[in-house]
């Protein structure tokens, strides 16, 4: 009498295989090797911020621990900076290091957000709590207070550094 084994039934367990030797090969990973790639990452993309810096001379940044580079280029007649809390209205353009702008308020308008209480870019939120009612600013954020490992899934590719050309128009309470 013959056995007939089913195609499927092979390639099921051939794949399953495959799949638990992929986990024991991942095994090994842990907490120093993430934390050394992360380093490696944002020692990589710290340099590269540094490459674009030395082409726009002009730019006169000041960097944050976070990484965030910002500077007030026009200043604007409020007193008051933004605050944790505070509603914020602003006008942007985000591009990207290689000048590839992204998105823009030009498109929709004007947005509003709650500084450090909205579902933002951190480096956003940091950024405009240097600023007052009508400054213009120029902030580079790195990818990790941006949209991270994955970007955004549209405009903005993963490990990307933006930059955010912001005007300040409202600050309410």
């Amino acid at each position: 009498m013959k056995y007939v084994i089913p195609i499927g039934f092979i390639l099921l367990f051939a794949c399953k295989d495959e799949q638990e030797n992929m986990i024991v090969n991942n095994v090994n990973w842990d907490t120093d090797e993430s934390s050394n790639m992360n380093a490696q990452f944002a020692t990589e993309e710290s340099e590269e911020i540094d490459l674009f810096l030395s082409t726009h001379a002009d730019w006169d940044v000041i960097s944050t621990g976070t990484g965030l580079r910002y500077m007030v280029y026009q200043k604007g007649e409020g007193t008051d900076s933004a605050k944790v809390g505070n509603t914020v209205t602003v006008d942007f353009e985000i591009s990207l290091l290689s000048g590839d702008v992204c998105y823009s308020s030009s498109e929709n308008g004007a947005e509003s957000f709650i500084v450090e209480k909205s579902d933002i870019e951190s480096g956003l939120h940091e950024g405009v709590q240097f600023m007052c009612v009508g400054d213009k600013a120029k902030f580079i954020i790195p990818s990790h207070a941006a949209h991270g490992l994955v970007g955004d899934t549209e405009k903005i590719p993963p490990l990307s550094p933006v930059i955010y050309d912001i005007e300040l128009l409202k600050i309410d309470p």
